[in-house]
Order: structure tokens, then C-alpha cells, then sequence
């Protein structure tokens, strides 16, 4: 396959509410041809929307990719990892791009912003759960700084097939001690 071009054009922005539809139809996508989310159905946009909404009461972090003419071509979240008091401090992120963008470098245009808003939230510790087949993925957070802590085997089923799970943990230097 050529390498694509570079995502010229492209803006990197918070996520408002109108963007839920964008948002939903790369992560419908996800869900249906890849491994990228262990889902099985697409979600609804009533779905997205809640998740939205809890975002904002919660301020976790959301960021869309959009390109020339207000398509919406990636998105990436900070999610709460755990609803217990003592992971207050933690955050699981999400980066998703569409496919016909991926390999011009969204991925980290969308990472990026990821690690300042935890940074500036007071977050100690970014979570990132991947496929281990997605060694894309996993590049990318190696190279925002994300250390592999914990593989998983044949933890989700999808596909007719067990897949692992890698974790990769980012400390924040300056986040919540």
C-alpha cells in the first residue's frame, strides 16, 4: 500500500455536541471491521450524545480531527478508567481515526492534545487498552511516551477469534500526587 499523504488542512479541536454524528460514524466503523473496540453493535447517536454529556460533567477531554469542508476525520477522548474514588486520578484514552485518514499522522495530532488536557486536569496516569495486533497503535504510544505495562491473552472474543490486550501507561509528571 503507498503511503498516504499527509493530513493537510486538517484542524485539531475540542468536541462540540454537533460533532456526535461525525464521532459516531468513525467509531460504528470501528466497531464493525476492527478490532480497534471490542463492541459488537454500533452504538446510536441518542447513545453518543449521553456519552457527550457525561464528558462534559465529568471534564474529560474530547477532540475531533476536521478536515477541509467540516468533515470529521478522527477523534480521540479522555474516558473515566474506573468509577472508584481512588482511580480518580486515572484516565483511559480513546483515539480513533477514519480509514480512509489513517497513516498521515492524525493519530499523534489527536494524542497530543490528549496528554495536555490530563496534564492540566491534575490527572496522574493516562491508561491505553490496545489490540495487540495493532501495533499501530502501539508505535503511536510509545512514541507520546506510553510504556507497556501488562499483556493480557485472549481476553476479548471478536470475530471468531481470542485477541490479547496490551496496556500502556503514561505517567503525568506534574498530575495529582
Amino acid at each position: 500500500m503507498a503511503s498516504a499523504s499527509p493530513a493537510r488542512g486538517v484542524c485539531i479541536r475540542r468536541a462540540v455536541r454537533s460533532d456526535c454524528p461525525g464521532i459516531l460514524a468513525i467509531y460504528n466503523h470501528a466497531v464493525l471491521n476492527t478490532t480497534a473496540s471490542y463492541d459488537y453493535e454500533p452504538r446510536t447517536l441518542e447513545q453518543r450524545f449521553d456519552w457527550f454529556d457525561a464528558h462534559g460533567r465529568d471534564d474529560f477531554a474530547i477532540f475531533i480531527a476536521e478536515a477541509e469542508g467540516g468533515e470529521i476525520v478522527g477523534w480521540s477522548a479522555l474516558n473515566k478508567y474506573h468509577d472508584r474514588f481512588g482511580f480518580r486520578f486515572t484516565t483511559e484514552n480513546s483515539v480513533y481515526v477514519a480509514e480512509s485518514w489513517r497513516g498521515r499522522g492524525l493519530g499523534g495530532r489527536l494524542l497530543e492534545p490528549l496528554v495536555t488536557a490530563a496534564e492540566h486536569r491534575g490527572l496522574h496516569a493516562i491508561i491505553a487498552a490496545i489490540d495487540a495486533a495493532n501495533e499501530a497503535s502501539i508505535r503511536l504510544h510509545a512514541r507520546f511516551g506510553f510504556e507497556k505495562v501488562g499483556h493480557f491473552r485472549q481476553v476479548g472474543f471478536k470475530f471468531d477469534r481470542w485477541l490479547d490486550v496490551v496496556y500502556m501507561e503514561r505517567l503525568i509528571v506534574n498530575g495529582a500526587s
